[in-house]
């Protein structure tokens, strides 16, 4: 490792706030990690970490090189951007980061087919329900669900994503049939929930189209999507759920959509952003298979759904 890469190899740690979290990521042992800071900090004769057993803090001098080490980074990113414009082929590494679950639907199967088609083109996939820094982190691709603020980067809608109301067979004998927001309102559900996250509330259209929202009696917070639905299938409680979470749950009867006659808001879409509108050949036809797989005009996930577009608004 040169002395460039064990200075990008100090942004990583500082980034990611710790040696561990590096040799993990990078899977090699956490004392190699350390041993290239060491390294570093003899050639610039300067300490740029402070080290505890249960933390990590830079030093004025640590704090200059991480500077410089972001402005490393971005050259180096920008170098290869610019590069990549003159290949005939796609070619080098791909980086896309993804909602979990959407990944592991749909990008993964763009992944196969791209690669397939482009062979020259290694991809990195990172699965993540955060909001990545795309540009900070160095990702060429990035799939988010909702419209980003960031003006910075350049935006392609993907598909959209309608929600709609769940509940078990099963659920639905116990209860009987739901048809007021009070009565939805009183009966158990499983939501959304992660650190200062909580999709315990939605909005909807009244029938003088007044705009309204129902609040769900949280019984289950979970911050997996899937267990969601797994919750509803289980018959203990109902859902408000994203079309995209459903596979065959309705078309298996598992799961029943409950008061479709309810006008719910749109819950959002998903949207493809990168960094640069002149952005490298591989990033726009990687968006291009992406999008012929989820589908270029009603989404794949609708199919799953029968009826689909008179439910919940849709045909308003």
């Amino acid at each position: 490792m040169d002395f460039s890469s064990r200075l990008l190899l100090l942004l990583e740690v500082v980034e990611l706030g710790s040696f561990t979290k590096v040799s993990d990521q990078r899977n090699v042992d956490r004392s190699v990690i350390s041993k290239h800071i060491t390294r570093l900090e003899r050639e610039l004769g300067v300490r740029l970490l402070n080290r505890t057993t249960r933390s990590l803090s830079l030093t004025a001098a640590g704090n200059e090189m991480m500077n410089q080490a972001k402005a490393l980074r971005a050259l180096l990113n920008e170098t290869h951007r610019l590069a990549q414009n003159y290949h005939a082929e796609p070619k080098g590494l791909l980086r896309v980061s993804s909602t979990t679950l959407f990944g592991r639907q749909f990008v993964q199967q763009a992944v196969v087919a791209f690669q397939k088609r482009y062979p020259e083109v290694d991809i990195e996939l990172r699965l993540d329900d955060r909001v990545v820094d795309i540009v900070g982190e160095g990702f060429d691709i990035g799939i988010r669900v909702g419209k980003p603020k960031n003006s910075r980067l350049v935006i392609r809608k993907i598909a959209r994503d309608r929600l709609l109301i769940v509940a078990s067979p099963a659920f639905i004998e116990t209860h009987g049939t739901i048809n007021t927001v009070e009565q939805l309102e009183a009966l158990p559900a499983a939501v959304y929930a992660a650190p200062g996250l909580l999709l315990d509330t939605f909005g909807y259209r009244d029938s003088q189209q007044e705009h309204q929202h129902l609040k769900l009696n949280v019984a289950y917070r979970v911050n997996d999507v899937e267990l969601i639905k797994k919750a509803a299938v289980a018959g203990n409680m109902l859902a408000v759920v994203t079309a995209q979470m459903i596979e065959n749950e309705v078309l298996d009867g598992r799961l029943v959509p409950i008061m479709t006659t309810l006008h719910l808001d749109d819950f959002g879409s998903f949207f493809a952003v990168y960094p640069h509108r002149d952005a490298p050949i591989k990033t726009t036809l990687f968006i291009d298979t992406l999008k012929t797989i989820v589908g270029q005009e009603v989404p794949t996930w609708e199919h799953n759904i029968p009826n689909f577009s008179a439910l919940y608004g849709g045909s308003k």
